[in-house]
C-alpha cells in the first residue's frame, strides 16, 4: 500500500511539476505574446489564414463566435462520416476493410469524435482503416480538442474585458490551440511512446503462429501518434478495441504512468494559465484546488473499493488481491484504480482496465465524476469551463446569502449568468436521467444489456453518462452497436456538448459588456479555502441531489447485496 501511496504522490508532483510553465506558456499564445515557436509558426498561421480568407484582426460577438464553432463542428463530422462510408476505396487500408456500416455506427461515430468523446461501438483494429484513423479520427482529436480550448479563451475573455461586445476570433484560437499547443507535446509524446514500444507503421497486419500452435492476426498501424493526442486532447478513443489496456498502445508500466500524467496535463496548465490571464493567480490556484480535492476524495473511493475487492472471494479460497478480474497485472489494483479515475474526471475516455469488473462502489465514483459534468479537471477547456458554471451558481449563493449582489473577478453576477449557468448544468443532467429511464424500460433498450439487476442499470446510467458527459469510456456488458444506442448516444454526446458550450458563450458576451467594480467590503473573496470548500460542496450537492436515486437503485444497493453474498 505504501508503494501505491507513493505512486499517488509521484503522480501529483509530475503532472503540477509539468503543468507550471504550460501554464505560463499557453497563457502567452492566447495572448499573443512572443514565444519560441513565433519564427516557425507565425509563418504557417499566416498562410492558413491567407488560405481560408480569415482576418485574424477581426473579432466576433458570442452570437458569431458560436455560428463559427458550429459551421466547423458540422462540416467536421460530416467528413468523418463520408471517410467511414467510403474507406473500402481509400488508400493505407492493408487489411482491405470496406466502409464503415451499418449508418447508425458511422454516424455515432462521426458525432463522438467531432464532440471529443471518442465512445467507440466498434473494434478499432477490426473496422477502422488506417487512412480513417489518421485523416478522420486522428485529425478530430487534435481540433475538437483545440475547440474546448477556444471556448474557454472565450470565457476568459469575457472575464477579464469590460464595456465591450467581442470575446476573440474563433479561427485564430483554433489555430493557435491547435499548432502552438496540442502538435508540439503530441510531436514530444508521440516519441516516448515509441521509445518505449508503441506501435507506429504503416505495415500490414502480421500473421504469426502462437505457442500453442494456432494462427493469429496482429494488428499494425500508425498507432503511437494517435495514442498521443488521444491522451494529450482528453480524447480517449482506442486505436485497439481492448484501449490503453492493449500493450501495443500502453506497453509498460511506465507509459500507463506517463499516459494519465498526460491526461491531466493540460486542463491543470489551464486554469494555471487562467490565474495568469487574470492577473491574479490565486483565483487559478482556488479553482485548482477545489478540483485536486474532488479528486482525491475520488481517488480514495475507487482505490480503497478495488483493494478491498470482493469479500465473497475469501470464502472461496481465493486469496488477496481479490479485484484483478479485468485489470493488466502489469498495472495492478493501483495502476487501474489511478487510471479509472483520471480517466473519468478528465472526459478522457481511455481505459487500461475494465470499470465493468470493478466492484459496484469502485465503479460508483469513475461514473459519478462523469454525471458531475467532467469538472474535476475535466476535458481540455472543458473541465475549466464546466466548472466555472458551478463557480457563478456558488457566487450567486454565497451573495444570496450575505445580502449582497454577486461578484466574480469585479463583475456583477446577475439573472442572465445565473440563468445561463444554471442551464449549462440542467441539460446535460436531464439528458443522463432521461435516456437512461428510456434505455431501462424499453425493449430495444433493455435487449442489450447482458447482465441482470443493478449492474445492468450501472451499465446503462454509466454509457448515457460517458456519451453527455463527453467521456467516451464505457462500463462494458452493453451490446451499444444497435441502432437506438447508437443514435441515442450520438444525441447526447451533441446536447452535452454544446448545451454547455453555448451557455458559456453567452456568459462571457454577457460579461464582456460589463464594467468593472472595485471591490468593497462586503465583497466576498474567490482565493481563500473558505471558497474552495464551498464551490466543492456546491458541485457535490448538486450531484447528490440530481443522481442519488439512481445511484443507489444501480451501484449501491448492488454493493449491499454483495455484501450479503449475492453477485451479478
Amino acid at each position: 500500500m505504501m508503494t501505491d501511496m507513493i505512486m499517488f504522490g509521484l503522480f501529483f508532483i509530475v503532472v503540477l511539476l509539468l503543468a507550471w510553465p504550460l501554464g505560463k506558456y499557453m497563457a502567452k499564445v492566447f495572448t499573443i505574446e512572443r514565444t519560441f515557436l513565433d519564427p516557425v509558426l507565425q509563418p504557417l498561421e499566416r498562410l492558413l489564414y491567407r488560405l481560408a480568407g480569415i482576418n485574424p484582426e477581426q473579432e466576433m460577438n458570442w452570437r458569431q463566435y458560436a455560428g463559427a464553432l458550429l459551421l466547423f463542428n458540422v462540416l467536421g463530422a460530416v467528413i468523418v462520416f463520408l471517410i467511414q462510408i467510403l474507406q473500402g476505396a481509400l488508400i493505407w487500408n492493408p487489411a482491405n476493410l470496406s466502409g464503415v456500416s451499418p449508418w447508425h455506427l458511422a454516424f455515432n461515430t462521426a458525432v463522438s469524435f467531432m464532440t471529443n468523446t471518442n465512445w467507440q461501438s466498434y473494434g478499432g483494429e477490426s473496422t477502422m482503416s488506417y487512412f480513417t484513423q489518421m485523416t478522420a479520427l486522428t485529425v478530430q482529436n487534435f481540433v475538437s480538442a483545440a475547440v474546448g480550448l477556444a471556448v474557454a479563451m472565450a470565457l476568459i475573455r469575457g472575464l477579464t474585458r469590460k464595456s465591450v461586445s467581442t470575446i476573440g476570433n474563433f479561427w485564430v484560437d483554433l489555430v493557435r490551440g491547435t499548432l502552438r499547443v496540442l502538435l508540439p507535446l503530441a510531436i514530444v509524446f508521440t516519441l516516448l511512446l515509441v521509445q518505449q514500444g508503441t506501435v507506429q507503421n504503416l505495415s500490414a497486419y502480421l500473421a504469426v503462429q502462437t505457442l500453442e500452435g494456432a494462427e493469429q492476426t496482429l494488428a499494425m498501424g500508425p498507432v503511437a501518434s494517435q495514442e498521443a493526442i488521444k491522451m494529450l486532447g482528453t480524447n480517449g478513443g482506442g486505436f485497439f478495441n481492448a484501449n490503453s489496456a492493449h500493450p501495443f498502445e500502453n506497453p509498460t508500466p511506465l507509459t500507463n504512468f506517463l499516459q494519465a500524467v498526460s491526461i491531466f496535463l493540460i486542463p491543470t496548465a489551464l486554469v494555471l494559465a487562467f490565474g495568469r490571464m487574470v492577473r491574479d493567480r490565486w483565483q487559478g490556484y482556488a479553482v485548482l484546488g477545489t478540483m485536486t480535492l474532488l479528486f482525491i476524495l475520488m481517488l480514495t473511493g475507487t482505490y480503497l473499493s478495488e483493494l478491498h475487492g470482493n469479500p465473497n472471494l475469501a470464502g472461496w479460497g481465493v486469496d488477496s488481491p481479490t479485484a484483478m478480474e479485468g485489470k493488466e497485472v502489469r498495472f495492478g489494483i493501483a495502476g487501474s484504480a489511478l487510471f479509472a479515475t483520471v480517466t473519468t474526471a478528465a472526459s478522457c475516455g481511455a481505459v487500461n482496465a475494465m470499470h465493468d469488473s470493478f466492484t459496484p462502489l469502485g465503479g460508483l465514483f469513475p461514473l459519478l465524476q462523469m454525471q458531475l459534468g467532467e469538472v474535476i479537471i475535466g476535458g481540455v477547456g472543458a473541465g475549466f469551463y464546466g466548472m466555472m458554471l458551478f463557480v457563478i451558481l456558488t457566487v450567486f449563493i454565497v451573495g444570496l446569502m450575505v445580502g449582497r449582489t454577486p461578484e466574480y473577478l469585479g463583475k456583477k453576477i446577475e439573472a442572465r449568468e445565473t440563468k445561463m449557468a444554471t442551464l449549462g448544468i440542467l441539460f446535460p443532467s436531464v439528458t443522463i436521467l432521461t435516456s437512461s429511464a428510456i434505455a431501462a424500460v424499453t425493449g430495444p433498450g433493455t435487449s442489450s444489456i447482458f447482465n441482470p439487476g443493478p449492474h445492468g442499470l450501472s451499465e446503462v446510467m454509466y454509457a448515457f453518462a460517458s456519451a453527455v458527459g463527453n467521456n467516451g469510456s464505457a462500463f462494458g456488458g452493453l451490446s451499444a452497436n444497435t441502432p437506438f444506442y447508437n443514435v441515442m448516444l450520438a444525441v447526447g454526446m451533441l446536447i452535452g456538448r454544446f448545451s454547455v458550450i453555448l451557455s458559456i458563450l453567452a456568459i462571457a458576451g454577457g460579461m464582456a459588456e460589463k464594467k468593472v467594480s472595485p471591490p468593497g467590503p462586503g465583497t466576498f473573496s474567490t482565493t481563500g479555502w473558505l471558497f474552495v470548500m464551498l464551490l466543492a460542496g456546491i458541485v457535490l450537492i448538486i450531484g447528490a441531489l440530481t443522481f442519488l436515486p439512481m445511484l443507489t437503485l444501480g451501484p449501491i444497493v448492488e454493493q449491499l447485496l454483495m455484501l450479503q453474498g449475492t453477485t451479478f
